[in-house]
Order: structure tokens, then C-alpha cells, then sequence
């Protein structure tokens, strides 16, 4: 990409598009193009095609989700599928309109079927059936691959798709009603620690294992495929490596600074038993992750303390 381009990032205030803007800027890329859900509702086929007639953008990060947990997948799964659906589909065909040099789209890794074999190679998407609790904003997803992927091979759009593993770092969601695990547990041990309590509660057996990515490294991953990747096959992004939810809670718990112990409550669902990505695609391109995950919880609890505590 060129210094001057105009970059549009779908989804600036989340999580990964919050990531990519500091990389971005950090690499040197001022054009930047960003809106926020209220100047700009995605799911609003119109407006999203007014705004790229207007804009012109030359690249998109389409990082603009409607993501949660175990908790809001449950309770919202219309809404999920729903908003996910409407949003890549209206900027992806807004961006074909456009004409835009390239696009990178951002799955997830919760495409995968449950029990698919570990770790979780690209070509296993779609042979055996999703993990119930997420399959409304996995399909969703899978969507939006396949969108990309239709319109490589009709339009020979340079379309290109990604699947990070579990993500955590600056500008994650903590709240407890609708967060994923990592800033569950941070929140949790925060509270615990602050309030005195003796004991944190964890869903579930602890035995699941995860896969954790900090956001930056992703982000960084995004901006190497972007300038070197231009495949119809989706390619995903990882560590390679994975830990217990027990081990986890354990490495929060020591960041956190909390004394108590640890309760699992396996009334609770544990979701997916194991979900380890293989990254030898992205790898064999020249790319790894860089950040341990011990340095990654404690930057990002320091983050949480400076921001939301």
C-alpha cells in the first residue's frame, strides 16, 4: 500500500480495527478513513454505498462485527447472524462498486467445526457441523468468506479473507454480560481483588483448550497480508500454541495480583474442547506472532486499569 493511500477500517473503535489504526500510523499511513456506527450505520445498504461514492477509499479493513461470548451468543442469535450478515455484505458490494485496490476481510476462528481435528488447517472449513453456542456469527461468517471468494472469482476483486484466533489486548470488551474469556477473567480478577473476596468463579471445567493472539500481533499480520497476499483460500492467524482455560485463569489471577482461589463451576458450558489453529500458511509467507502471552495479559491489564477500571 502506498504511504497516501486512502485506507477506510471498518470498525475502528473494536477491538482489531482499533489495533490496525495504531499500526497504520505507526508504519506511517496518514489517509486514514474512519466513521463511527452513528455517522455511519453499516447495516444500511444506502449509506454505505453513499459514503463510498463520497469517500473513494483505495483499501478497506473490514473489521466491523457484531461479536460476544458464549453469554450473548445465547441470548441475542438473531441479532448476530442478522447485523453480521448485513454488514459485510454492504461493504464488500460497496466496495466493488468503488472499485478499491483490495480488501481484507476478518473472520474467525469459530468457523471451524467443532470437532474438527487440532490444530485447525483452512481446508477443514465446512466438513462437519459448528459449535451450537456461536454457530449464528459463525455462519455469518462464513458468509462473508465466501462473499469475498465469490467475488474473486466473478469480478476478480482482490478480496481476501482471515481467521484470527481468540483475541485479546487494548480496547477489548470487559463487560461481563457480553465479553469473551480473556477480559472476563482480567474484569473478574480485578473485582475480586479490589473487593477482597476470597474466591473467583470460572464457567465451566477449566479442561478447554485456547489459542490466545494479542491484538497487536494481529493486527501486524493483517498489514504483512495485506501487502503480500492476494489468494482466494482463507489463511489464518495465530501462535501455533495453546493453554487451559484453568492455565489461563492462573496467568490472569498472578497478573491481577489476587491471593484467593479458583472455582470452576461446570454446571456451565465449556464450548468448543479444543480450538488450536495451524498457522503454517501464513507462516510459510514469512509471518509469526511476536508477543508472549504472559506480556501480552499484563499489558493489557495495565490498559484495563488505565482505561476502565
Amino acid at each position: 500500500m502506498e504511504k497516501h493511500a486512502r485506507i477506510y477500517i471498518a470498525g475502528h473503535r473494536g477491538l482489531v480495527g482499533s489495533a490496525i489504526i495504531r499500526r497504520l500510523r505507526q508504519d506511517g499511513y496518514t489517509n486514514l478513513l474512519t466513521a463511527t456506527s452513528q455517522e455511519l450505520d453499516l447495516r444500511d445498504q444506502a449509506a454505505v454505498r453513499a459514503f463510498f461514492e463520497k469517500e473513494r477509499p483505495d483499501y478497506v479493513f473490514l473489521a466491523a462485527a457484531k461479536v460476544g461470548g458464549i453469554l450473548a451468543n445465547s441470548n441475542f442469535p438473531a441479532d448476530f447472524i442478522y447485523q453480521n450478515l448485513m454488514i459485510e455484505a454492504n461493504v464488500i458490494e460497496s466496495a466493488r462498486l468503488a472499485g478499491i485496490e483490495k480488501l481484507l476481510f476478518l473472520g474467525s476462528t469459530c468457523i471451524y467445526p467443532k470437532m474438527a481435528p487440532q490444530p485447525l488447517k483452512e481446508e477443514y472449513l465446512l466438513t462437519a457441523p459448528l459449535e451450537p453456542t456461536n454457530e449464528w456469527y459463525a455462519v455469518a461468517k462464513i458468509a462473508g468468506i465466501k462473499l469475498c471468494q465469490a467475488y474473486q472469482r466473478q469480478y476478480g476483486c482482490k478480496f481476501i479473507s482471515v481467521m484470527p484466533t481468540n483475541l485479546y489486548g487494548p480496547e477489548d470488551n470487559f463487560d461481563l454480560e457480553s465479553s469473551h474469556v480473556m477480559p472476563a477473567l482480567i474484569r473478574k480478577f480485578h473485582q475480586a481483588r479490589q473487593q477482597g473476596e476470597p474466591t473467583v468463579t470460572v464457567w465451566g471445567t477449566g479442561k478447554p483448550l485456547r489459542e490466545f493472539l494479542h491484538v497487536d500481533d494481529c493486527a501486524d499480520a493483517c498489514l504483512f497480508l495485506m501487502e503480500h497476499y492476494e489468494g482466494e483460500e482463507i489463511v489464518n492467524i495465530g501462535v501455533g500454541s495453546d493453554l487451559t482455560i484453568a492455565e489461563l485463569a492462573e496467568l490472569v489471577k498472578q497478573a491481577v495480583g489476587f491471593e484467593g482461589e479458583i472455582v470452576f463451576d461446570t454446571s456451565k458450558p465449556d464450548g468448543t474442547p479444543r480450538k488450536l489453529v495451524d498457522v503454517s500458511r501464513i507462516n510459510a509467507l514469512g509471518w509469526r506472532a511476536i508477543i508472549p502471552i504472559e506480556e501480552g495479559i499484563a499489558s493489557t491489564y495495565r490498559w484495563f486499569l488505565e482505561n476502565k477500571a
